[in-house]
């Protein structure tokens, strides 16, 4: 057989063999992949807790965390955990305890981030002279480790007796005690009402009904603020 037929067939062929690997190829890019019958493939939780409460101690044995949730689910496909009414307990040696609860939450796979979802309420109890500090909203993302809090979304800061503070975005920084308003702020102050002396006879206090002064306009502090950054140590 002359060279030139033997090229003439062999051309033919081998481009056969292309197009039908090439026809495989895209057959098989296109092809939905085949699920784990791990079940990790789908979104489904692989176990799950109920009215579950979770503590850490210090290397003393005293109590330092305390989590707890109404449920827990963990998800394998991505390796997250959602929680239903969270309920987040911190405790110091001689220092107030602060709560963090919400309506939904979750933790990444790697426990650097928890976010809270919905009503969400941190207080810290009164200790001192200093009178029980709450913060609401409606979204808040903890960094753990860091020790850091943030939101974008509005805040309500409560001081007993009389502080009130409104604010659009929020940034807790524990390490260096400061709490960051960012947006909107208005705060409202009043002052307490003035106490009676105790120096007043028997015959005053028979004689005189003391009352409570009520805040007079300048007692009260109502100051929008739409651009102010406020950075305010934390106590």
């Amino acid at each position: 057989m002359q060279l030139g037929t033997k090229s003439a067939i062999v051309f033919p062929l081998a481009l056969l063999l292309l197009l039908a690997l090439l026809t495989f190829w895209i057959d098989k890019s296109v092809q939905p992949q085949v699920p784990k019958l791990d079940g990790s493939s789908r979104h489904d939780p692989d176990y799950v807790m109920s009215n579950f409460e979770t503590t850490q101690t210090d290397v003393n044995g005293a109590l330092r965390y305390k989590l707890a949730a109404n449920e827990m689910k963990h998800f394998p496909d991505v390796d997250t955990t959602d929680l239903i009414k969270p309920r987040f307990t911190q405790f110091a040696k001689d220092k107030p305890y602060t709560k963090l609860e919400g309506d939904t939450g979750n933790v990444s796979s790697d426990g650097e981030q928890v976010e809270v979802f919905g009503k969400v309420l941190v207080m810290r109890e009164a200790f001192g002279d200093k009178g029980e500090l709450t913060v609401e909203t409606d979204y808040l993302k903890i960094l753990p480790n860091e020790e850091y809090a943030t939101t974008d979304r509005p805040v309500v800061i409560k001081q007993a007796p009389g502080t009130v503070i409104y604010a659009t975005g929020l940034i807790y920084e524990k390490k260096q005690q400061t709490v960051t308003l960012l947006h909107k702020v208005r705060a409202h102050y009043e002052r307490p009402a003035a106490k009676a002396k105790k120096s007043m006879t028997s015959n005053q206090k028979n004689n005189q009904q003391v009352k409570a002064a009520k805040p007079t306009a300048d007692a009260q502090r109502d100051k929008p603020d739409n651009n102010a950054r406020i950075r305010r140590r934390y106590e």
